[in-house]
């Protein structure tokens, strides 16, 4: 097992449980001791654990795993949801992208789309996301929009006053959020408030917003809220999604689809 496979095994460990020990990650990821007790201590120089006696613990409640950490979790599952977002866009749009890996797939599934593959321009994808930019800047059908900010190294997102300039002289034909947790009743929520007053932005400048996220992210709430459940038209989740909470979301008026 390579180093970043083992930080991410240990980081989604530490997530799942909040505290995590050396004998047992150990044993989990069938490595030495001396090898976790390194990672551990590599770990916390660069803050993404608290290191303890004998093991580690996670920061706090609003922990966040790095987006580089997160990438392979669900993979299937989000490759699906971005397709099926991808396929809600018209030729000639303006789309907002907010950062995360689900998002990211709908940028890489919006890039294979044959019917976008000319066109003056094909799309205008308006992004605070690093990342995000980076992929879609080489499609010269494109046209790139990146917001101004201060760069969040968890996300690839730019946060910040600086992004509200630009926000507040664009409108968007749809914006698509990543988030964190999605609850009819609390609405939707990221982890980082800064993250959270940007996605809110992009929402309150489109005409409909869409979410997209699988389904281990509904009926739970996190730290920042981005927006309210009867602003977001369409929510794009997994076949595993429990149908008491497609009902909730449903009699909030959203348009579910699980693909």
């Amino acid at each position: 097992m390579s180093r970043d496979a083992r930080w991410k095994a240990l980081l989604d460990l530490l997530v799942e449980r909040g505290r995590l020990e050396v004998e047992e990650a150990a044993s989990r990821l069938e490595v030495s001791a001396a090898t976790i007790r390194r990672d551990l201590d590599q770990l916390a120089e660069q803050q993404m654990l608290v290191r303890t006696r004998g093991g580690a613990v996670v920061h706090g409640v609003s922990y966040e795993l790095p987006l580089r950490y997160k990438t392979a979790r669900r993979a299937s599952e989000k490759q699906r949801i971005a397709k099926a977002v991808a396929d809600l866009v018209a030729p000639g749009e303006a789309v907002g992208l907010t950062g995360g890996t689900t998002t990211t797939e709908v940028a890489r599934a919006l890039a294979v789309r044959g019917d976008l593959g000319t066109g003056a321009p094909a799309l205008t994808v308006v992004t605070n996301a690093l990342n995000i930019a980076n992929e879609l800047a080489v499609r010269p059908q494109f046209k790139i929009v990146v917001t101004g900010g201060v760069a969040r190294p968890q996300s690839y997102e730019l946060v910040g006053p600086l992004a509200d300039g630009v926000l507040g002289q664009i409108t968007l034909d749809v914006a698509v959020l990543g988030v964190v947790a999605f609850d009819a009743a609390h609405g939707a929520a990221a982890h980082d408030e800064a993250e959270a007053a940007i996605n809110r932005l992009l929402c309150e400048r489109a005409a409909r917003v869409v979410v997209a996220a699988d389904s281990s992210k509904l009926g739970r709430r996190a730290f920042a809220r981005i927006c309210a459940a009867e602003l977001v038209d369409t929510l794009v989740t997994d076949t595993a999604v429990e149908p008491d909470t497609v009902r909730r979301f449903e009699e909030a008026g959203i348009r579910v689809l699980a693909v």
